[in-house]
């Protein structure tokens, strides 16, 4: 059976109950649900630990997808011990950790709001997350900081609305990533929206994000690398704009 992956609902819930359905050769575990997310689409998976009936906790350094999307594998640190598949566990997220990746992700959404050229590339990190873009313009990084707060301290609402496979199918253009497509085959896909009615943004993403804008805080663009003619990578940080070049 497909997991029920319970953060696609809710971005916010970091502890949950489930029960062990497989256990791999080399230690990975699948469950029948999970709030852990799966690395996926730049963003890197959770982190935490699964706490046994006795209160032994096993501490887990990642959370990945098997073979295909609805299958998500949490893998335990080297030594750590091994549940039984029936075994009933309580999970628990690394909630500080989600939730600065929940900031930065968001704060990437917003970029390419500022920014709306062809993306190529993306990474979200705990303190930095790039974007890359086609284009060739010159852009001045204070100037995009600029605009990015703007966003952040109008407090916009970040939410979640599905359309199907089908939906997806037939409105490719709302996709902005140029090289990684959304996954189909769940039979629905997430569009993350920004603004009252989407009138901010609106594109596919399947990561975790926070419910308004100002949640993302104080972030500012620390660099502008030249990747190529048509290749523009921005890294963004949290903070105030510093002496970064």
């Amino acid at each position: 059976m497909p997991v029920d992956a319970l953060y696609r609902d809710d971005f916010y819930l970091s502890t949950a109950e489930a029960e062990v359905t497989t256990i791999h050769e080399d230690g990975g575990i699948e469950l029948n649900r999970t709030c852990f997310y799966a690395t996926s689409g730049g963003q890197p998976g959770d982190t935490g630990f699964l706490e046994r009936a006795d209160g032994t906790k096993i501490a887990l350094a990642q959370t990945k997808h098997g073979a295909t999307k609805d299958i998500i594998i949490h893998v335990p640190l080297e030594g750590e011990p091994q549940p039984l598949v029936g075994e009933k566990l309580t999970l628990h997220v690394d909630w500080p950790r989600r939730y600065r990746l929940m900031r930065m992700h968001t704060a990437c959404h917003l970029l390419s709001v500022v920014c709306p050229y062809p993306i190529t590339g993306a990474a979200v990190g705990e303190e930095e997350a790039r974007v890359d873009f086609d284009m060739s313009e010159t852009i001045d990084r204070h100037e995009v900081t600029g605009r990015l707060m703007e966003l952040v301290n109008q407090n916009h609402p970040v939410y979640v609305q599905w359309i199907t496979d089908e939906e997806l199918i037939a409105n490719p253009g709302i996709v902005k990533s140029k090289n990684v497509r959304p996954p189909l085959g769940l039979g629905r896909v997430s569009l993350v929206c920004i603004g009252r009615d989407s009138s901010v943004d609106s594109q596919p993403c399947g990561g975790t994000h926070v419910s308004e804008t100002q949640e993302v805080g104080a972030i500012h663009i620390a660099k502008i690398e030249k990747k190529g003619k048509e290749n523009r990578r921005f890294r963004i940080r949290f903070g105030a704009p510093g002496a970064e070049a």
